[in-house]
């Protein structure tokens, strides 16, 4: 047992390389053990922290002012964090902010959510980007640590690889929604004269898609990750949407893959996708998906469409990605990241079925993207206009 007392530091970051970070914890007091990876947004903390896609993960804050703005009930994307744990430079300063709800230290511990401070951020991000997301085990106590305890379950953790995580985050049953973007005016309102039919596959889908499905005239219907090709068509649907998610895209195609294709082989109905959904379509089409090396994470991430030339700013989170040269002819190559060349877009050759890996509700840029539900909205109303 190491006690870190006479340094006023009561909490600690173990790799299972055997590197050991020590700081100041805040949230809850414990142990949790999960992949590491960092994430380089100035802002948005909430929205991350509360990602279903970062399920299993601890998350390194790059830029050093967190919880500044404290928390409000405004800026979840999902009922509670999903984000294992929280890594940052500096210890969270009293909220300032007149939307702010409650402080991010408080508000983690209600979620029993462990954080540290006090950590070389700049030094545990260049570790990260050489040798790949290690896995960790991040401890806050009051009684003193067994570092080698520590590192025997940071080496124990079985990672994300062949891991379906989207059956733990998804919804247990259908439910409807309506609530559409927030404006500064009116706060959020809600779409009362829908003009299509969606149902959205929940494989732990954001908030903020949904609501931005609800601004472009979507009567949403959300199902489980597990709803089945005959359940999907009960609801008479106009247009698909494949939601974000965490874990292996392989894992869960499993049994997500096979009721994707059947969607595509015995129907017309146009299909969207982002995030996951993008690698589930990806893989029904006959691609492949690989682990990343340290994966995208952030809110400045540059892509490239490379049908008109444009670049957009985008948001990204994933540690898996579409092997771009595994896609079958029928299937085009739409974006790219300009950061290493991955694959962030497909579309099929002759219908209405497209997706992209990085998160175009998230608004970086901050409308570069939003066009893509409009695209999304035009395609279902192009499809019902050809069955009159």
């Amino acid at each position: 047992m190491i006690t870190a007392s006479k340094q006023n530091l009561n909490a600690c970051l173990v790799l299972a390389d055997g590197s050991v970070f020590w700081g100041h914890g805040f949230g809850a007091t414990g142990t949790t053990v999960a992949e590491l990876c960092f994430n380089t947004s100035m802002t948005g903390y909430q929205e991350i922290m509360t990602d279903p896609s970062y399920s299993d993960q601890i998350v390194t804050f790059t830029f050093p002012h967190v919880g500044n703005t404290g928390v409000t009930s405004e800026d979840n994307e999902a009922s509670k964090p999903h984000a294992a744990g929280m890594v940052v430079k500096w210890d969270p300063t009293k909220a300032s902010n007149w939307r702010a709800q409650g402080e991010l230290a408080l508000w983690l511990k209600s979620h029993n959510r462990i954080a540290i401070g006090g950590i070389d951020t700049r030094r545990l991000t260049r570790i990260i980007r050489l040798n790949g997301s290690p896995h960790a085990a991040l401890c806050y106590s009051e009684k003193g640590f067994d570092i080698e305890n520590l590192l025997g379950q940071a080496r124990q953790f079985v990672g994300l690889e062949g891991i379906d995580l989207a059956k733990d985050v998804t919804c247990t049953k259908p439910y409807k929604w309506k609530e559409k973007k927030w404006s500064w005016s009116e706060g959020y309102r809600t779409e009362n004269v829908p003009k299509y039919s969606v149902v959205a596959i929940d494989y732990g889908a954001k908030h903020n898609i949904l609501r931005c499905l609800a601004s472009v005239g979507c009567d949403i219907t959300v199902l489980p990750s597990y709803a089945s090709f005959e359940e999907i068509l009960k609801y008479n649907p106009d247009g698909i949407f494949l939601s974000n998610g965490p874990g292996d895209p392989a894992a869960t195609g499993a049994y997500a893959v096979p009721v994707i294709k059947s969607l595509l082989k015995e129907t017309e109905i146009p299909i969207f996708g982002i995030c996951l959904g993008h690698q589930m379509l990806a893989l029904a089409l006959g691609g492949k998906t690989i682990k990343m090396n340290h994966g995208h994470h952030g809110a400045n991430h540059p892509v490239k469409d490379l049908e008109n030339k444009k670049v957009e700013i985008t948001s990204m989170n994933h540690g898996f990605t579409v092997d771009g040269q595994s896609l079958p002819t029928e299937v085009v190559e739409t974006h790219v990241s300009l950061f290493d060349g991955s694959n962030c877009g497909i579309r099929l050759k002759d219908r209405s079925v497209f997706s992209v890996q990085y998160h175009p509700e998230a608004s970086p840029g901050p409308q570069d993207s939003f066009y893509l539900f409009n695209k999304f909205a035009e395609a279902m109303h192009t499809a019902r206009t050809l069955q009159r």
